[in-house]
């Protein structure tokens, strides 16, 4: 049974999410995909840019999930916090260690394997195909006061009432 984290949030606008490394519903290149989960990748974050949002945006979010991992709650693999709402894209590799990739002001907070930084695909080796959801949140407030330790679950708290709008991208990997 899929499950969708995204499907319980409030209402909020829609708008449009894409990357020149991804089209929705297709399988990840071997760039965005893990070399450090031994899936033979790059661990490369791709690129994404975005349009449409609510005027009234003074920050993103952007996070990407495989909820088909073999968990409860499934797996984050990236999460970046505080992108300054002038900011339209994120080039490819900005989730790169250390986040010298990111816009002024913004920064990781640990995936789920602890690493501040994009975390490619890397399902178990015969579980199948996982979806992995790039998700961006337009936000009410110009920075979230989130602590650079915080976990992808504490952040979707900080997000579940100050979101203006949100938009998503999927992708697909298998091994």
């Amino acid at each position: 049974m899929s499950w969708n984290p995204y499907e319980n949030l409030p209402p909020a606008a829609t708008f449009s999410l894409t990357s020149s490394d991804l089209r929705e519903g297709e399988k990840l290149a071997m760039p965005q995909v893990s070399g450090s989960f031994g899936a033979g990748g790059q661990d490369v974050s791709p690129q994404l840019s975005w349009t449409g949002f609510p005027a009234a945006t003074q920050s993103f979010v952007v996070t990407m999930i495989d909820p088909d991992a073999p968990t409860v709650a499934g797996f984050w693999h990236w999460a970046v916090v505080n992108i300054p709402g002038n900011v339209t894209e994120l080039r490819a590799g900005a989730g790169d260690e250390g986040g010298s990739g990111l816009p002024q002001g913004a920064f990781h907070i640990p995936n789920d394997a602890r690493t501040e930084c994009y975390l490619g695909a890397g399902p178990p080796e015969g579980s199948g195909r996982h979806r992995y959801i790039f998700a961006i949140f337009a936000l009410a407030a110009e920075r979230l006061e989130i602590d650079r330790g915080a976990t992808p679950a504490w952040l979707m708290y900080m997000v579940f009432d100050g979101t203006l709008g949100r938009a998503f991208l999927e992708g697909w990997y298998e091994r």
